[in-house]
């Protein structure tokens, strides 16, 4: 089966940390986790994307453009982020995915059409879409890692994760849709949901795959990788 129009998918994850005014000056791992996204991104605006879809969780069925905007100042940082080129008074508020998402296409240069949407809205916002499209797939893995992780440690995480990796490296849609729901949940692993809605909309494809970051450096796993479908 082919793709009705190019896609290229970069699975990043949603963590605050990625962006330097959070953060700051990050070590070793930090600094790997934020070159393995750059490349992600680059590589998903590289195929000229007609739209970029920034899918992530708790969009609640609304889409988010231009006006649109979100902060983190949840997380000491007094920071507005707008979605889409400016904040208007009176826009939507952005969840932290797609936050995060959009600093990441600034970050990369990116001035084309962007559009936000929840995973169940996904394979709707796809066929929306003419030309070539971009996914910027936000979420996490389990943060159920280690001593430094926001959960108690569950020894089913790091199997979990690791299954994870193994999907987005072999390019398996399929895997990533039968992911389970529950065991996410349970794992707090917040980019099923995405990853789920990612694999039923390319269901059938064979994208080309590289993973491109597989760690869990501070507790949570954060999975990068690329899939393009042609």
């Amino acid at each position: 089966m082919r793709p009705l129009r190019p896609v290229t998918v970069a699975f990043c994850p949603q963590t605050p940390l990625l962006l330097p005014t959070v953060a700051g000056a990050p070590g070793y791992a930090l600094s790997v986790l934020r070159a393995a996204v750059l490349g992600a991104v680059q590589t998903l605006l590289a195929d000229e994307p007609e739209v970029v879809v920034v899918v992530g969780d708790g969009a609640g069925g609304v889409r988010f453009g231009p006006g649109d905007a979100g902060d983190l100042r949840g997380f000491g940082v007094d920071l507005e982020v707008p979605f889409a080129g400016w904040a208007r008074p009176g826009g939507r508020r952005v969840p932290l995915p797609h936050l995060v998402g959009a600093w990441l296409l600034e970050n990369a240069g990116h001035t084309g059409v962007r559009l936000g949407v929840g995973p169940d809205d996904l394979a709707s916002a796809l066929a929306d879409v003419p030309g070539p499209v971009g996914v910027l797939a936000m979420g996490d893995g389990s943060a159920r890692r280690g001593g430094k992780a926001p959960g108690a440690l569950d020894p089913a995480a790091a199997p979990f994760d690791a299954a994870v990796a193994a999907a987005l490296a072999a390019g398996d849609p399929a895997a990533l849709a039968a992911l389970d729901p529950a065991v996410g949940e349970r794992l707090l692993a917040a980019g099923v949901p995405v990853w789920r809605a990612v694999g039923a909309a390319l269901a059938g494809q064979a994208p080309r795959a590289q993973l491109r970051h597989d760690d869990a450096p501070f507790g949570v796993a954060y999975p990068v990788a690329t899939w393009q479908v042609r």
